[in-house]
């Protein structure tokens, strides 16, 4: 296991640590490995209702490690290299695909395969030095990388999308607030302690519900509006049978805040 990432858990929240904070805490090989793994089991986790993504020191993650990544991957074969980027593809996949929700907790640098792993979380909080780079045509590589083509329009725009990628500029935390990339922005003193605040809160709603949204968010995405609506129907009923409705009714009936079971 790579000693390179950070796991805690406290109260439902897992919080991830990119963990070399004297390299701006940068993706390996076998880090990659770790996430992918880590991010798939997480959809069997009963335990863990939400993740946090976060960089140790003041920064998130430069990208992929030049000397542990870059450089070998220049001397690989053709399959090595594909064996890899489908790999920082499955991550994302992965990260998607688990039913907790991912938040981003973003200071200082988030470039490259970091700008990706905080697009790829379903919320992202900005500290107003972060700055964020879709980095790779700098390096000689397209940005058609780990789904950014797919998911980077929906959240900030095709125009805006084609301009990072086409040319690697750097979205510093103010712009990429007013574009739709960050959901808040905050200082760096307060960035984690206000994320860790916002995952508790998420991770005392309803778990079932909060999974079908965050699956809804990504399916709905290649459907017609017709099909999301019949779709939508379908999940909120079968919700209607859980036990967290019926908590939440009896609460609101008796005055109370509702703990949800998650069931």
């Amino acid at each position: 296991m790579s000693t390179a990432l950070r796991i805690d858990q406290h109260d439902r929240v897992m919080t991830l640590t990119l963990d070399r904070p004297e390299r701006k805490n940068p993706l390996t090989f076998d880090l990659y490995a770790q996430l992918h793994q880590l991010f798939v089991n997480l959809s069997e986790d009963t335990q863990t209702r939400v993740v946090v993504l976060r960089g140790a020191g003041d920064n998130f993650c430069s990208g992929g490690d030049v000397h542990d990544i870059i450089g070998p991957l220049t001397r690989a074969s053709a399959t090595e290299q594909h064996a890899f980027t489908q790999l920082t593809g499955d991550v994302v996949k992965a990260m998607r695909a688990c039913p907790q929700p991912i938040l981003a907790s973003v200071d200082g640098v988030c470039a490259g395969a970091g700008a990706i792993l905080a697009m790829a979380s379903d919320l992202r909080f900005l500290s107003i030095r972060a700055n964020v780079s879709f980095l790779f045509v700098r390096v000689g590589l397209a940005g058609c990388d780990m789904g950014a083509c797919a998911m980077l329009p929906r959240i900030i725009g095709f125009g805006r999308a084609a301009q990072l990628l086409y040319t690697g500029e750097t979205l510093d935390a103010q712009r990429a607030h007013a574009w739709g990339f960050a959901n808040a922005l905050f200082s760096p003193v307060d960035l984690h302690s206000e994320v860790a605040s916002m995952a508790l809160g998420i991770a005392s709603g309803p778990t079932l519900a909060h999974a079908a949204t965050k699956r809804a968010l990504h399916q709905e995405a290649h459907m017609a509006i017709d099909d999301a609506i019949d779709l939508e129907a379908k999940v909120q009923a079968e919700l209607m049978m859980s036990n967290d409705f019926r908590i939440a009714y009896e609460a609101f009936a008796t005055k109370h805040t509702p703990v949800f079971t998650g069931e």
